[in-house]
């Protein structure tokens, strides 16, 4: 197994030298770290970072935890994280919580005992007991909340600006002509989900809409339940919406579901915009007008903001909001 004494002997510096390279504790000239970033490869080299953790109390490694990692706005988060960390000298290692709040207390205390030095969390849409998110917090390991934000935490957090995000897409739709909007949320337990909500209310007294609560449909974040609960409401053709606004990737999937199985066209029968690209969309004719979240700047961001606290101590609480864009293609377009 090559040492670190070796990599420095094929590059002509310092055992230091490449110490800082690995580390990124101190700037090295761009000319020494490509010629021991050459000799690492060359020799494969792999530094022990657990006899270095234990001598300095420094992992260099961060932890993010996500609710579903087959949701593509989700590894995008962690792509923005990832080269984020990477450009300061950190490591990432990402879990996946299924919407478990159990699994996401496991992975919190697993991340701790591994000592990582920061973590990053997308908190589960399952009803998620919060003390011991608080209690790391005043422990002293730094936290940031992305997308999802808690509430009555003091916590920093990135995420789009949900209420805004939405009027973009319910707007657009207004501006077509639509009038019988339906809206197919997530758990109104997420504060996000709410905001999207209360963007879409406003969206309608802004265009002398009166809100219909029978427009507003609840779901959970599972398409096959979605699915069925979108056909139920379809298939009566009286009370059909003209258009439905979807909060996020799950329920326009499951709405997508329900309208194919009702034989409902887009935009047709009915008008349709949702939050976040679908993997698939590629797949549906006509694509979708889609509020697009800069999914890899909240990752960034987020990274910057928590190693910003761990290299630099207690800070104000820092709460960025990111605008979203809307994309319209063919399934909304009336006029």
């Amino acid at each position: 197994m090559p040492t670190i004494k070796e990599v420095a002997d094929m590059a002509g510096v310092s055992v230091g030298t490449v110490s800082h390279v690995i580390t990124g504790s101190v700037p090295v000239s761009e000319s020494l770290r490509t010629k021991v970033q050459a000799a690492i490869r060359e020799l494969d080299y792999h530094p022990n970072h657990v006899a270095r953790s234990l001598k300095t109390s420094k992992t260099r490694i961060l932890g993010i935890i996500v609710p579903d990692m087959t949701i593509s706005f989700f590894p995008q988060i962690i792509h923005g994280a990832e080269m984020a960390a990477r450009e300061r000298g950190y490591s990432v290692i990402a879990a996946n919580s299924s919407e478990s709040a159990d699994r996401q207390r496991e992975l919190l205390s697993l991340f701790r005992s591994q000592q990582v030095e920061g973590i990053l969390v997308v908190v589960a849409a399952a009803p998620t007991p919060l003390g011991q998110m608080t209690r790391l917090i005043e422990a002293g390991v730094p936290v940031v909340c992305l997308d999802r934000v808690p509430e009555k935490i003091p916590v920093d957090s990135v995420s789009v600006d949900d209420v805004a995000a939405a009027e973009l897409g319910a707007m657009h739709l207004i501006g077509q002509g639509y009038r019988r909007i339906a809206i197919v949320t997530g758990p109104l337990a997420l504060k996000n989900e709410r905001r999207r909500l209360q963007g879409y209310e406003q969206s309608l007294k802004r265009a002398g809409i009166k809100l219909d609560p029978a427009l507003v449909w609840q779901g959970n974040l599972r398409p096959d339940d979605l699915a069925a609960m979108c056909g139920e409401r379809l298939r009566d053709a009286a009370a059909r919406p003209d258009a439905l606004l979807c909060t996020n990737g799950p329920t326009a999937l499951g709405a997508l579901r329900a309208m194919r199985a009702c034989s409902l066209e887009t935009p047709d029968d009915i008008g349709f915009v949702t939050f976040d690209e679908l993997t698939v969309d590629e797949l549906f004719s006509p694509h979708i007008t889609t509020i697009i979240q800069p999914a890899y700047e909240i990752g960034s961001q987020a990274a910057n903001i928590l190693l910003d606290r761990i290299e630099n101590g207690a800070s104000e609480i820092r709460t960025i909001r990111l605008p979203a864009t809307l994309k319209i293609r063919d399934s909304s377009r009336r006029v």
